[in-house]
């Protein structure tokens, strides 16, 4: 069973930074790409940024590009660093885990809140 834990949320003023981290836990295992999403209220999920195993490819949806950075250290755990936020950046973030090229985001945390104020 794997199982992923987020961290790192909490409360921030507009333009401030935050930094959620994803940690692996239970058995052993490798992805094809993790993942972080995010769902505010009354809004569909949406994805936010991934990284691939070996760290080497970073995906950002355009609108958070050079605001949010996605980082792993040891594959095991993965970081968003969120800096210049704003209060429309408020939701609960996931992160996820895709096993393989051909699957989908199979593993969900179970969320951090960020709430960022004016």
């Amino acid at each position: 069973q794997v199982q992923l834990v987020e961290s790192g949320g909490g409360l921030v003023q507009a333009g401030g930074s935050l930094r959620l981290s994803c940690a692996a836990a239970g058995r052993t295992f490798s992805y094809y790409r993790m993942g972080w999403f995010r769902q505010a209220p009354g809004k569909e999920r949406e994805f936010v940024a991934a990284i691939s195993w070996s760290g080497g490819s970073t995906y950002y949806v355009d609108s958070m590009k050079g605001r949010f950075t996605i980082s792993s250290d040891n594959a095991r755990t993965v970081y968003l660093q969120m800096n210049s936020l704003k209060p429309e950046d408020t939701a609960v973030y996931y992160c996820a885990a895709r096993i393989s090229r051909s699957s989908q985001y199979d593993y969900w945390g179970q969320g951090t809140q960020v709430t960022v104020s004016l």
